[in-house]
């Protein structure tokens, strides 16, 4: 006896389903006559604990056709597991030839798990919310950024970075007083500058935020990091400006940081005077890494800074050779109907479209790109991407979009349309927020009102989460929070923007390699 044909809520002959309700009906065909009192006996409807599940047989069903459905409802979103044995019995002694198993994972609660709020205090929410994790949770002793929600004393360079122009937006959305905001930097820039280790003026990836000591992030990384310590100069940068007064505090503040940007030895990462910058040095290993800092990615600020420092400047040659590969990051072709001007197929990751330009305004240009049609081009192929589907994921859609590197169920991955396994992380599409306000805003209704129950969190959105699986994260990422409140800042203020450009330095740095500034 076989199963011919089966249904679940009209889904037919699929063994992995989404989208089922929270009372299917499950209809199966047999080509011979079944027992009806025995049926249930070979039937099962497991939850995700493996807990089995009563069942009963509507009065739609024959004796070649089955309507099952189970007693109480299911819960919206989690996972299922139903099973046909093999030998359910039929007519003239027939037993069924196989054990069917189909999988299912039942439709999203759409009610809202919170009031509705305005569009902007809904944004101030998100912001107040994720700078927590850069005030309350920040380390103890140093002030630093923790590397994520579990890492103790471990502390991250850029994500300090991140964290600094976090609590400047504390700031100026009163979360914080002005001298609470102070204090808390001077004491950050106090412990760069007397208890950690540099390397020819740079930092390492990982600090002990106890210690100042260099943590290695792996067995050749345990020195200097370039592309971190240019995210924590720019976060440094804008505190510069930012802390303008004529009182002694303020000054002490920015000579201390002037000392700290100073001191970066940019042009010794060319390796012995290549025409390109490196990313690593070990006064273990030496250049053992060798990983050049070359585009496109997120590492574009690593140029403009180095162009820009008063003290161990590069010049145009090592952008032009090392960053931009002269001419070869350059790509020019469409995806999902958008032209890309750099970068891999599909833009990789949208983190890049977000570090460099949490404080370089996008709205510059040189001989390669309009780097603000690069990174609306990135975000809108990645919106689309994630409209069609065409893995067949659960939930993407036009308000569930979003792909960057993350935390995943099998631990931490770099996720884009071409490496993409159904995790979203909300960072992508809050941090997008400027280059496609319409598409980020839907996404973050969707993040904040559906799913809220299982993404929001002390420290705003949890990292990531998969709704194929179904699966949620419980942690947080300095590098992903960061990006969410200072880019909701820069689309409703410009704030960060305004003060890094502000930077004489910087202004020349970028003229020097050609940008033009619109």
């Amino acid at each position: 006896m076989h199963l011919s044909r089966f249904a679940v809520d009209n889904q037919v002959n699929a063994y992995h389903l989404f989208q089922v309700s929270r009372m299917p009906i499950i209809t199966l065909h047999f080509d011979h006559s079944v027992s009806l009192a025995d049926a249930l006996q070979y039937i099962q409807l497991f939850d995700d604990h493996q807990q089995t599940l009563a069942l009963q047989l509507l009065p739609a069903s024959t004796d070649t056709t089955l309507s099952i459905a189970p007693i109480d409802s299911l819960y919206p979103l989690h996972k299922y597991h139903f099973v046909v044995q093999q030998g359910l019995p039929g007519a003239n002694h027939a037993q069924l030839d196989n054990t069917y198993q189909i999988d299912w994972i039942t439709v999203i609660d759409s009610t809202d798990k919170f009031p509705r709020l305005s569009d902007s205090a809904l944004l101030t929410l998100i912001e107040q919310q994720t700078f927590r994790y850069f005030w309350d949770f920040a380390h103890p002793v140093s002030g630093m950024a923790r590397e994520r929600s579990t890492s103790g004393d471990v502390c991250a360079t850029g994500g300090t970075g991140f964290g600094i122009m976090a609590i400047l937006v504390g700031i100026e959305r009163h979360f914080i007083s002005r001298t609470d905001g102070f204090n808390r930097i001077a004491g950050i820039v106090n412990f760069l500058t007397n208890k950690c280790t540099r390397y020819h003026g740079a930092f390492a990836h990982w600090i002990n935020g106890a210690t100042g000591e260099t943590i290695p992030f792996s067995s050749l990384d345990d020195g200097a990091d370039l592309v971190e310590t240019a995210y924590l100069m720019m976060g440094l940068l804008c505190a510069r400006q930012y802390f303008s007064g004529a009182d002694s505090a303020e000054q002490w503040l920015r000579q201390q940081i002037d000392s700290l940007w100073y001191g970066v030895e940019w042009n010794w990462f060319q390796h012995d005077g290549q025409s390109v910058l490196y990313w690593h040095w070990s006064p273990d290993h030496g250049w053992a890494m060798h990983v050049p800092i070359q585009g496109w990615n997120e590492a574009l600020i690593t140029y403009v800074l180095a162009a820009a420092s008063p003290t161990h400047p590069i010049n145009k040659q090592v952008y032009d050779s090392g960053w931009e590969r002269d001419g070869a990051m350059r790509n020019g072709n469409e995806y999902e109907g958008v032209m890309l001007p750099l970068g891999p197929p599909y833009g990789g990751p949208l983190f890049f479209a977000h570090y460099t330009f949490l404080g370089l305004d996008p709205h510059v240009q040189d001989a390669y790109a309009d780097y603000w049609a690069q990174n609306v081009a990135h975000a809108t192929i990645h919106y689309r991407y994630c409209m069609q589907n065409p893995l067949h994921f659960n939930g993407y859609s036009a308000a569930c979009w979003g792909l960057t590197a993350s935390d995943d169920p099998s631990g931490y991955a770099v996720h884009s349309p071409t490496s993409d396994d159904g995790v979203i992380a909300p960072t992508a599409a809050v941090s997008s927020l400027p280059y496609v306000p319409d598409a980020s805003m839907q996404a973050i209704h969707f993040f904040y009102y559906t799913l809220g129950d299982h993404l929001w969190g002390d420290y705003g959105f949890f990292d990531a989460f998969s709704l194929s699986q179904p699966w949620f994260d419980n942690q947080y990422l300095a590098i992903d929070q960061g990006p969410q409140i200072i880019m909701i800042e820069n689309y409703r203020s410009g704030l960060l923007w305004r003060l890094f450009m502000s930077c004489g330095e910087v202004q020349q740095g970028l003229m020097k390699l050609g940008f033009i500034i619109h």
